[in-house]
């Protein structure tokens, strides 16, 4: 029989959760209360959730709330680019020498080059710094790699940053609370983190680079893609014996496409048995549209065979800087 988790106690002065209740009744708004109260119930029947991260959500200090929700067990695994794997060590060294760009609407092309001179990489209204934030990882990481390489070992991304965290490479550049940290949580649980496309990444041009110098002699160092594929249907097969894994997908792209594709591949291509997704929530501000995968609606997935006809799903169409730190909050009882 599976366990049954205990259900949370709810504080009496759960300010964030009261107003939500209170004043997100309809629309966009009542979506996110119905999402944040369908996770608590996975959770109180035994199931585990992954979340996902497209976009720049790390960039946005999203690790302000997740990293709180790792560490209570409320997330078990996370897929995301490697932009996302990489940006929140950036901020987690660098936090200090970011530069807010509020007016970033109103740059012109010289205002964004004279950016791009100065080692300012923009992100929306916030630019990363060159030297304090990518140069100093990749410092830190080179030796990892080095050494990974000459042992003729291979490693996923996620766990040469382990690696780092848990040598305390960076603690001299630590610029924010740790807790305010994912990766940090994430390495504390040693949670799972799947990265599809690590090559669309600043360090994954950076290895590349490094390979080129001849600093690394085998690229194939890091594992990629496919063997992620089959990293995440081990993980699936052993987390879905007794109980169900829910899905949270916070943004589009790879870093949603690919692990949701795990459920048809186990019951079309290897003809298994396995559980559809026991939940599905997606925040993109990608509305419904024809041809694209970010803005198909859930029901599309029932087709595909990833959710059931049951599957409690939720589409919110909006900011997710926004919206998953008032989804956490709430699932943290705030």
């Amino acid at each position: 029989m599976s366990k049954t988790a205990t259900v949370p106690t709810v504080p009496k002065t759960a300010a964030i959760r009261d107003f939500m209740r209170r004043n997100y009744r309809h629309f966009n708004a009542a979506t996110i209360v119905d999402a944040a109260e369908a996770w608590e119930k996975l959770l109180a029947k035994g199931d585990k959730m992954l979340v996902t991260l497209g976009g720049a959500m790390s960039t946005a200090e999203l690790g302000i709330s997740l990293a709180e929700m790792i560490r209570q067990d409320k997330v078990h695994a996370v897929c995301c680019t490697g932009a996302n794997l990489e940006e929140d060590i950036f901020n987690l060294v660098a936090h200090d020498h970011y530069k807010r760009v509020p007016h970033y609407r109103d740059l012109t092309a010289d205002d964004e080059w004279k950016l791009c001179e100065g080692g300012w990489n923009r992100v929306t209204d916030t630019c990363i710094p060159e030297e304090e934030a990518m140069r100093r990882i990749e410092s830190k990481l080179l030796p990892y790699w080095k050494k990974v390489d000459a042992e003729g070992r291979r490693l996923f991304p996620y766990e040469f940053m382990y690696e780092v965290i848990r040598n305390g490479d960076l603690e001299e550049f630590y610029q924010i609370d740790t807790k305010d940290s994912w990766m940090i949580a994430a390495c504390e649980k040693n949670l799972p983190i799947f990265t599809p496309g690590w090559e669309d990444s600043t360090l994954g041009n950076v290895y590349v680079s490094q390979r080129i110098k001849g600093q690394i002699k085998n690229v194939a160092s890091v594992k990629m893609g496919l063997e992620t594929m089959e990293f995440l249907i081990d993980w699936y097969r052993r987390n879905t014996k007794t109980n169900g894994v829910g899905f949270f997908q916070i943004g589009g792209g790879i870093a949603g496409d690919f692990p949701i594709c795990v459920v048809p591949l186990l019951r079309q291509d290897l003809k298994e048995k396995a559980r559809l997704w026991s939940y599905f929530c997606q925040i993109s501000d990608s509305t419904t549209s024809y041809g694209s995968y970010s803005g198909a609606v859930p029901n599309e997935k029932i087709t595909w065979g990833k959710l059931d006809k049951n599957t409690p799903r939720f589409v919110i169409e909006s900011d997710a800087t926004i919206v998953a730190p008032l989804i956490f909050n709430y699932v943290l009882g705030n």
